[in-house]
């Protein structure tokens, strides 16, 4: 089969219905009776939600098989990635043309953004799906809720949950560049106690880095996660929860004396700890319902050459955190919250610096949020969030989104508008390039979209509008011969500043079939326009960096009476631009995996698949390679 074959026949897809998308990325097991936490803090029905809400099930995660969850991310509705070489390696993961830094990333209610990176963002390379059970995705900015860094959207990711009954899982898989996986789980409930234990190892000899280079450069990570729950009453429940990551990753990097891009013998090692310690309460017969918690975040990055460490940094970030819900009355649903969060981060360049860069701030915020319901079909959400930062002050923050459907389901009206910021970060206010006079980057954002329900939830279509615009947006300024008076007196070479703004705009569309028992197809294709809209900007007008304007998927899964279960995955990526000014270009590229999967017994699955199928050479980073065609298969064992 052509490649041309297949996009002939994802565009037909496409065409069967001149509407189809998503205003949840609509999958046959995501539908509005999914509960989501995403879009209020709390759990709730999908129906009440009027947000963009994309939901990846523990069902979805095997029978696509990924490896790397950001692989997953990329078949959702608005929502693009670059990597800088295999597995392991840089990975940002970009939400409705947002920057990377503007998506909030949480592992089991903890926020794991790096307060030591240059703009705070996640790098999703080493976070694989491992024992997670499931993916939350909002697009879109929502503040109210999640304070600082949900600009472009949020990423909630949850680990296995505890069980009633003793439960074990594992997982093994061998394949491609001597890539081997093995993953275990053990879960259950004893007395009032009940937990989820886990871990998983990873390692693969990889791929060059340097698109050009010759040597592979190779990936190893540990990984743990843990959950307690334990029932002190009928009213009170403590609740722990911890993850663990260790990664070591080889790179290329650029070695004198020329000082090119191409193969060294340059580390990376990072290491990520979270934990969550917790009680909740539950009062008046279950209407009104508290959580307060400690949360911490600890991310240790290091860089080593020939000549030893060349870059060392550190973040940490501890918060308090009081959530009360409050069912007044049948229709009508209050949330509302204090936090207080302290982030530090120190980092140290040894050939550059004699003392390292630290820095200190704190965050305390409230904030308060009704869900009302005042006629049927109709669900009203709006709140207001009030942020105080121990540096630039204090920013207020509104949103609101409705949900509606005409007739008990099978239409869906949503729309939402919501602000977001982002405080500076660590390094942006405190580095040696930093700036303490820097202003919150800021949002307002709105969507609109229409939901369908057709052949008694075999069809499931939907379309989204969406626009955002960013103000405030932190850049670094060179002050290289630059005469400006922010430079004046500059001694390092450079400053951060407040000075562009952006816009994005476009389209979401989303397809679910279920045309018989055990045929699933998910298609989504994504229009989004974003662009640099900073008057006097000599890009003004210019497309944003490494933002593709159209996307489009398609995912099919077929189970036989018999078991077997074949699938494949087929994504296109258009053209982007791989910097600021639009003068290098990154073509588009077609990548198709197929899989398959059998059940042994009840217990034991055997499964392969072949990723990247008609070899594809791209890029999605200038000069970083990417992963050619690649087989893998493994065994499933679960009770």
């Amino acid at each position: 089969m052509s490649k041309s074959v297949i996009i002939l026949g994802l565009s037909a897809l496409s065409a069967a219905s001149p509407a189809l998308a998503a205003s949840a990325a609509v999958a046959p097991d995501a539908d509005d009776a999914t509960i989501v936490v995403i879009a209020s803090g709390i759990e709730q029905p999908r129906s009440e939600a009027g947000q963009a809400i994309t939901v990846i099930t523990q069902d979805e995660l095997q029978r696509r098989q990924a490896v790397v969850i950001s692989d997953l991310l990329a078949t959702t509705p608005g929502v693009t990635v670059s990597r800088t070489g295999g597995v392991g390696n840089l990975t940002a993961v970009r939400i409705r043309g947002a920057e990377d830094g503007h998506t909030l990333t949480l592992v089991d209610g903890v926020r794991i953004n790096d307060p030591s990176a240059t703009n705070g963002a996640f790098d999703f390379g080493g976070l694989l799906t491992g024992n997670i059970d499931r993916i939350e995705l909002l697009r879109g900015p929502n503040s109210v809720i999640w304070g600082s860094q949900a600009i472009g959207g949020v990423v909630d990711i949850r680990t296995e949950e505890p069980g009633e009954k003793l439960g074990v899982k594992a997982r093994a898989e061998y394949g491609y560049s001597d890539q081997a996986e093995l993953v275990g789980n053990v879960s259950g409930k004893m007395g009032p106690v009940s937990a989820s234990v886990g871990g998983g190892y990873f390692r693969t000899d990889g791929i060059s880095q340097f698109a050009g280079g010759a040597e592979r450069d190779g990936y190893e990570r540990y990984g743990a996660n843990a959950k307690f729950k334990v029932a002190v009453s009928e009213a009170v429940e403590l609740d722990l929860r911890g993850y663990y990551s260790r990664g070591q990753l080889d790179i290329d990097g650029f070695a004198p004396p020329t000082f090119a891009f191409g193969d060294t013998s340059d580390q990376s090692r990072v290491r990520e700890l979270t934990g969550y310690a917790g009680v909740n309460v539950t009062l008046l017969d279950g209407r009104f319902r508290n959580r307060i918690a400690f949360t911490y975040s600890d991310t240790d990055r290091e860089l080593s050459d020939a000549f030893g460490i060349s870059f060392d940094a550190k973040g940490k970030s501890e918060r308090f955190e009081y959530q009360g819900t409050f069912d007044v009355a049948e229709p009508l649903t209050l949330v509302f919250g204090a936090e207080t969060e302290t982030s530090r981060m120190r980092s140290i360049s040894p050939a550059f610096q004699v003392t390292p860069d630290i820095g200190r701030a704190t965050i305390d915020a409230f904030y308060a949020q009704a869900i009302a319901r005042p006629i049927e079909g109709l669900t009203v959400t709006g709140g207001a969030r009030y942020s105080d930062h121990s540096r630039f002050g204090g920013k207020t923050t509104l949103g609101a989104n409705f949900a509606y459907t005409p007739n008990g389901g099978k239409t869906v009206l949503r729309g939402t508008f919501a602000e977001g910021f982002k405080a500076p970060t660590l390094y942006q206010l405190q580095s040696e390039f930093g700036n303490l006079n820097l202003k919150p980057e800021t949002a307002k954002s709105g969507d609109i979209g229409v939901e369908q329900h057709l052949l008694d939830g075999g069809v499931v279509a939907s379309v989204t509008w969406f626009k955002r615009k960013i103000r405030n947006q932190i850049d670094f300024v060179s002050c290289f011969f630059n005469t400006a008076p922010i430079c004046t007196g500059n001694s390092s070479g450079g400053i951060y500043d407040n000075i562009r703004r952006t816009r994005a705009e476009g389209v979401e569309f989303g397809l679910a079939l279920h045309p018989v028992e055990g045929f699933d197809v998910v298609a989504q294709y994504t229009f989004i326009d974003s662009e640099n809209r900073s008057p006097g900007d000599a890009n003004f007008g210019k497309a944003l960096a490494r933002r593709p304007r159209q996307t489009v998927s398609v995912v099919a899964d077929y189970r036989f009476p018999f078991g077997l279960s074949l699938g494949g995955t087929i994504l296109h990526v258009g053209d982007s631009f791989d910097n600021a000014s639009n003068s290098r270009r990154l073509d588009g590229y077609v990548l198709v995996d197929i899989r398959a999967s059998y059940p042994l017994t009840e217990t034991i699955e055997l499964y392969g698949r072949v990723e990247n199928l008609f070899d594809e050479q791209y890029e999605t980073v200038f000069r970083y390679g990417t992963i050619g065609r690649a087989a893998y298969g493994g065994v499933r064992f679960a009770f």
